[in-house]
């Protein structure tokens, strides 16, 4: 349940002239539960005791200053810290009157905002994405600062979380309508970036609210339909390489609130606990006007609401059961409550039983007692019904998560089994997101201790959810290689964005060395086997010229190819001998192939990959070297089918692959002389390549003038066009 008190009023606002805003950047809280301080938008900065609603002090800067952050306190220090003209750094006491005396420094980046915890040293946030922690930033205000954001990405929202004792600024951005999360922690500063999933076109979060529960960091946003949307993230998931590639960031729609006629244009929602959120701006759904509400998440109903006053400015904080909302030209201050429930109370249908009722022993409790007022009316069926639930509970219990977890660690695999696909049978997979990687750590340690172990079934289940990732689950990838488990590893390679680049090459490893008799064993995903069926079937054997480059072409240009003093002399005679060249046969079985696609398409970082990369064999480099010119004969076909049905490498990404196993194994394929055909080809087509971009070169600013050129509308059915070229 929770319930909101009567408010009172802080203190006055000086709004914008046009009431586009409340005048306030931003409120913090101060020493304790009874403080907080106060930034308007320009600049002034007040202290204020808010159960006496007086102010106990303000500094102001000077006139042409203007604040650009709000201010926080320090209790380190017991100081005052704020930003000035977006680089100037301002640090005072309370006991200190002018600001302009107080200490001051420029830094070299413009800042976003500072942030400080309790207890905490306070921490700047620049425009740019850069994080630093103040001591540092202080002892060098000059040191340059790096840029983290691409072009035209802004931050639009920021908060410093402690979790686990460890430091958090997590801040959201926005690029060409695309958001994002970014999760920076300090001391290792590990940082980690998230791509938020696209609403209704054209529509952007109104507000972010974040907390932190049970090892995960929970992001709740609002958008203007109406939906408030909730997104988890483990803070166990932050993997300690950075990154620049966002991983998607799954979300579940938590309340889809009413926003009667058009959009929701200034509104914000807030947690508050683990299963309210206080809303602001959004119609009543009955009243209609606009209301302070605070919801129950886990039963989607409304259970306070308070109407309010004026002009709403989509701008809501919270401390200490005090909710602080600027609307017309007043900061009120609003206590709140908020209460564990359960059905029966947030639906506002929980009756106290009476002394006597609760004494009686035949008086059974019923859902029709509870939601319509219906007496109980003890009797021996009813009796004789709870007898046999019971025993029906007793021969199938359903465990909870927590039991199942602790099942895990003894139970034989059959029953292990059993349980987690009952769990999921029971349960909506938004409901288990936080628990799928409790449950597959818990399944990777018993297989990983006890080797009779292991589940895959199961594994796959959960990474089918979509809600693991490597980062979660560091072991499974490695547990699955170890028990060759091929098809397990198939689904990482496909499901975990950040798998390390160590990991990837020691699949890599594995597949290429595996025999193909024992890949063809193995059960893959179908579509990733039938586009290799395709691919290597018959009918598309025939290789025509695509991006200027064919294998008649190669060899042509082979004859005049020289490594370590050797030459090609194949004649054009000695290739009609042949009804199909080495280069067009699959150099590797079908399912070995498939699961090589897989590792193709893995996310990876080249500084990063390229040293493992090195502790590949030589047999192995050529083999997969051969299987990547396969791969790009076949997509240079004219006639090769662009099946987007199919889970399929892309040409980009296997001309990258060759590079990155020419840049890390030259040396050695250069003395292997079994490397040297297939170095002769891909020179070949190198040289191919840099003769068809030179003729498109000569023709160039023939092709921008045709660009140029207009269409006639009305050509009829058949016309004759003459276009002559200068």
């Amino acid at each position: 349940m929770a319930a909101l008190y009567e408010g009172y009023t802080l203190c006055r606002l000086v709004p914008a002239q046009n009431l586009s805003n409340s005048g306030i950047q931003g409120i913090e809280a101060e020493r304790d539960s009874d403080h907080v301080v106060v930034t308007d938008s320009t600049r002034s900065v007040t202290l204020y005791k808010v159960s006496d609603q007086k102010p106990l002090g303000s500094w102001t800067v000077k006139q042409g200053q203007t604040l650009t952050c709000p201010a926080v306190y320090n209790s380190q220090t017991n100081e005052y810290v704020a930003v000035t003209d977006n680089k100037v750094i301002r640090i005072w006491k309370e006991e200190d009157i002018l600001l302009d005396k107080a200490f001051k420094a420029t830094v070299s980046s413009d800042v976003w905002k500072v942030h400080c915890v309790p207890g905490g040293e306070p921490v700047a946030l620049f425009q740019r994405g850069a994080v630093r922690l103040f001591d540092s930033l202080l002892s060098a205000p000059q040191q340059p600062i790096e840029e983290v954001l691409a072009q035209e990405e802004a931050i639009r929202w920021s908060i410093n979380i402690v979790a686990e004792t460890q430091l958090f600024v997590i801040y959201t951005t926005e690029q060409k309508g695309d958001h994002f999360l970014y999760l920076q922690r300090l001391n290792p500063n590990i940082l980690q970036r998230y791509r938020l999933e696209r609403e209704e076109p054209g529509l952007s979060p109104l507000s972010f609210s974040a907390s932190y529960r049970d090892k995960h960091i929970r992001l709740l946003y609002l958008y203007p339909n109406g939906h408030v949307y909730q997104s988890v993230v483990s803070v166990r998931g932050l993997g300690a390489e950075e990154g620049a590639q966002a991983l998607p960031l799954p979300r579940s729609l938590l309340l889809g609130l009413p926003v009667g006629e058009g959009l929701l244009e200034a509104a914000s929602a807030l947690i508050l606990d683990e299963a309210h959120v206080a809303v602001v701006g959004v119609p009543h759904p009955s009243a209609g006007s606009d209301f302070l509400c605070i919801w129950n998440t886990n039963f989607q109903t409304l259970q306070a609401g308070k109407e309010i006053a004026g002009k709403i400015y989509g701008q809501l904080w919270s401390y200490s059961s005090k909710l602080f909302i600027p609307h017309g030209k007043t900061l009120s201050v609003i206590p709140y409550e908020c209460t564990k429930s359960s059905l029966a109370s947030a639906m506002g249908k929980l009756r106290q039983a009476r002394t006597e009722e609760s004494k009686a022993p035949t008086s059974v409790p019923s859902w029709n007692n509870i939601l319509h007022g219906e007496k109980a009316q003890p009797s021996r069926t009813v009796e004789n019904r709870k007898t046999r639930t019971t025993r029906k509970t007793q021969s199938a219990p359903s465990l909870t998560t927590d039991q199942v977890l602790e099942f895990i660690k003894t139970a034989p695999v059959e029953e292990v089994q059993k349980e987690v696909e009952g769990l999921f049978s029971r349960a909506d997979i938004q409901d288990l997101q936080p628990s799928v990687g409790q449950l597959a750590s818990s399944l990777v340690s018993r297989s990983l201790a006890d080797p009779a172990f292991y589940t895959p079934s199961t594994l796959a289940q959960l990474v089918h959810t979509q809600c693991l990732c490597h980062s979660v689950c560091p072991d499974l990838v490695l547990l699955a290689l170890e028990k060759k488990d091929y098809f397990l590893c198939q689904l990482c390679l496909q499901f975990f964005p950040d798998i390390p680049e160590a990991v990837t090459c020691a699949c890599l490893k594995a597949f290429i060395s595996m025999p193909d008799i024992d890949a063809e064993k193995e059960s893959l995903d179908p579509d990733s086997v039938s586009f290799m069926d395709t691919l290597i079937s018959p009918e598309h054997g025939h290789l025509g010229m695509q991006n200027g480059f064919s294998p008649t072409s190669m060899e042509d240009n082979c004859s005049d190819a020289l490594i370590g003093g050797g030459a090609v002399t194949k004649t054009r005679a000695e290739d009609k001998e042949t009804s199909t060249a080495p280069e067009q046969i699959c150099p590797v079985g079908k399912h070995k192939a498939v699961l090589l696609n897989e590792v193709l398409q893995a996310p990876y970082s080249d500084t990063y990959l390229l040293p493992h990369l090195k502790d590949l064999s030589s047999q192995n480099v050529i083999l997969f070297l051969q299987y990547l010119q396969f791969l790009y004969l076949k997509y240079s076909q004219d006639a090769f089918p662009q099946m987007h049905g199919f889970r399929s490498p892309s040409l980009t990404q296997i001309m990258d692959w060759v590079c990155l196993l020419l840049d890390s194994h030259f040396t050695v394929l250069v003395m292997t002389p079994e490397a040297k055909g297939l170095l002769l080809n891909l020179h070949s087509f190198v040289k191919s390549q840099v003769k068809l971009f030179s003729e498109l070169g000569k023709i160039e600013s023939s092709l921008q003038e045709l660009n140029k050129m207009k269409m006639k509308k009305d050509v009829g059915q058949y016309s004759i066009e003459v276009i002559e070229l200068f």
